[in-house]
């Protein structure tokens, strides 16, 4: 599977998840992502390699030992590195490919904004709503 920031300057490419997809609510996840929850998979260190950009990663330590990189030009966050783990956490939806599987599992689910209202309640459009200029 290949991912990418938004600007495309960082490639990456993953052989395979090594976790299940997860959803996290935690404070730290939804303001680095401007995001009502962040959604991400392990990934064991030899199944992931950058095939591009990496000199434009930066990084952030948002808590002791957990290190945040973020693509420099247009800052997406690409995935978290927590010192002591022997995997890193992917942010799933930097991927371009389809990872094969949905999420499992939501944490820190006490931290879940109450004003996220989504699924069949939520009218939904391919694109644009109608009307949109």
């Amino acid at each position: 599977m290949k991912g990418s920031c938004l600007c495309g300057q960082i490639q990456y490419e993953v052989q395979a998840l090594a976790s299940a997809i997860q959803h996290c609510s935690c404070r730290s996840c939804r303001k680095a992502h401007a995001a009502a929850f962040n959604t991400a998979a392990a990934v064991k260190p030899e199944h992931f390699k950058w095939l591009s950009g990496e000199h434009l990663l930066k990084s952030f330590e948002s808590s002791p030992g957990k290190h945040r990189y973020f693509c420099g030009n247009c800052g997406t966050h690409l995935l978290k590195k927590t010192d002591g783990r022997e995997t890193f956490t992917l942010r799933v939806a930097t991927l371009d490919d389809d990872p094969g599987q949905v999420p499992a599992l939501q944490i820190w689910a006490s931290h879940a904004v109450p004003w996220l209202g989504h699924g069949p309640a939520v009218v939904a459009y391919e694109e644009w709503e109608p009307g949109h200029e």
